[in-house]
């Protein structure tokens, strides 16, 4: 019998061992990851108190605009800010104070009680890409994002246990008009998932009916209590922001649901090019932002949010995953544990236009300074493409593959009996194997990380299956992902109010493309 002979059978029930173990880890629930490894801190006291004066300086003397929100000027004004006309200067620690209401962590619950998930503290969540007009996979190339597209990532998030949370507009259902798109996103996220989501943020009116959707599936006391629903917030870097954000901000705030507030600075566009300046601008616009939530409703959850790249200054194209802005999340890091306040940062973030080495490396580049940095909810940590232009399925996978390996590294090593191996010693003794050792056959399903979609064969089987690169087996398992999707359940009554409430508005008004 030939060695390729003698060797198929065993490739053969090692393939099937191999699916079965990750048949097993995609039904599983896991509730984010609790990190046990210390975050880095890249300055001490008179590094950070000389980046919070810089801010307060910025916050005082040259100030915020907030266009389009009355009400928002109307708060301010209440609080002792200074406000003349739509710019709104604030006194030294008075931000600070009205964040002390803030809780420093809380639990944004899920359809599905066991995957609610604590956002604070030690606990790390990761959520998929967000706001892509783009798709792209190997088969279909670079296109429109559509509904289906949109119910497809859905899925592949619900079926993916390494990532706790279904994120929110993780694509642009193009094929949707504008202004009716979020009713089928918010119920694509509660009926395709039960993990927690995010709801509309593009209108006041749109952020309301996400949380009105919201109360449909949890029931209203009971959201009116505890937070079900995030709502993604962007400052208009630098120093704005506009009527549209605020206005969502307020009403995911005043329904007691949490507004992540995110300043968006590129370094020589929307900041400076001065890392230390462009970390001064975007603590100063963040504590603005979450600061205003707590005017609306005192206790409201609030994340404090982090978004910094760079420029590439020749062409003044936005480049992602490169260093300085890496360094950049290490201090917002600790800038937001001074406030105690929850954090989102970073995500997989890449220039390139397909899944390469290039969208690898800047990803990587970007998840650790994320996971460095001591973030607790991580958006943007799976599909992101061309800058977020183009969710990726096959990038999709690949990244989600880096969460699983993550989960081990943030667990840290263990120390206990079983960790220090002293019986193998024992039995293997001095020049010998532990391949059959008893302490190997105990723990080798669980001694390594393994992944699901990296080769680690010989070159010669490589060769024989194809030589398939990372992409293709990354297309394969995203195949298998959906083949083998079960829906969760939800309760049929539930089920029908919503597509009654999405039926009802979507007929109140005409559609809208822009």
């Amino acid at each position: 019998m030939s060695d390729a002979a003698s060797t198929t059978p065993q490739r053969e029930r090692g393939g099937r061992a191999r699916r079965r173990r990750e048949a097993n880890r995609v039904h599983a629930v896991i509730a984010g990851v609790e990190r046990k490894i210390p975050t880095y801190e890249l300055f001490g006291e008179e590094g950070l108190a000389r980046i919070e004066a810089a801010a307060d300086m910025i916050l005082e003397e040259v100030g915020m605009d907030f266009r389009g929100d009355e009400d928002a000027l109307r708060l301010w004004r209440e609080s002792g800010a200074d406000v003349d006309g739509e710019r709104v200067r604030f006194p030294a620690d008075l931000l600070r104070s009205i964040l002390e209401t803030a809780p420093s962590a809380f639990i944004q619950h899920a359809r599905n009680p066991e995957r609610s998930l604590k956002i604070g503290g030690d606990t790390v969540i990761f959520a998929p890409a967000y706001g892509s007009p783009f798709v792209q996979d190997l088969v279909g190339g670079r296109r429109y994002g559509t509904l289906a597209d949109f119910e497809t990532f859905v899925k592949l998030a619900y079926a993916i246990p390494w990532l706790h949370h279904s994120g929110g507009t993780v694509c642009e259902p193009v094929d949707i008009p504008v202004n009716k798109r979020h009713l089928d996103m918010v119920a694509a996220h509660l009926r395709f998932s039960d993990k927690p989501f995010m709801g509309s943020v593009t209108a006041e009116e749109r952020a309301e009916d996400s949380i009105a959707m919201a109360r449909i599936a949890f029931g209203r006391d009971f959201v009116d209590a505890n937070c079900v629903i995030m709502g993604n917030i962007n400052a208009n870097s630098p120093l704005v922001f506009d009527g549209t954000m605020s206005r969502a901000l307020r009403a995911y705030a005043r329904a007691n649901q949490c507004a992540v507030v995110v300043p968006f600075i590129l370094g020589g566009a929307m900041g400076p090019v001065t890392s230390a300046g462009a970390i001064a601008q975007a603590l100063a616009e963040t504590m603005a932002g979450c600061a205003l939530t707590q005017l609306e409703r005192p206790g409201a959850p609030v994340i404090f949010g982090n978004f910094l790249s760079s420029t590439a200054l020749r062409s003044g194209s936005p480049t992602f995953g490169t260093p300085e802005p890496a360094l950049g999340s290490l201090v917002i890091g600790q800038l937001a544990r001074r406030l105690k306040l929850p954090l989102r940062c970073s995500g997989a973030f890449t220039s390139s236009k397909i899944p390469d080495g290039q969208a690898m490396q800047e990803s990587t580049m970007s998840m650790l300074a994320a996971i460095q940095c001591g973030a607790n909810f991580i958006l943007h940590s799976a599909g992101w493409l061309e800058g977020g232009l183009t969710m990726g399925y096959e990038k999709f996978v690949m990244d989600a593959d880096f969460c699983a390996a993550l989960h081990v590294w943030m667990r840290g090593l263990p120390l206990d009996d079983n960790a220090f191996a002293l019986d193998a010693f024992r039995e293997v003794g001095p020049g010998k194997h532990f391949f059959g050792a008893a302490h190997t056959l105990a723990n080798y399903e669980t001694a390594f990380w393994e992944s699901a979609v990296a080769d680690n064969n010989s070159f010669e089987q490589w060769r024989d299956e194809g030589m398939k690169d990372a992409p293709q087996r990354a297309s394969e398992r995203c195949k298998r992902l959906i083949a083998d999707y079960e829906q969760p359940k939800l309760d049929p009554a539930v089920d029908e109010e919503l597509a009654d409430f999405v039926s009802r508005r979507k007929a109140e008004r005409p559609d809208q493309w822009h």
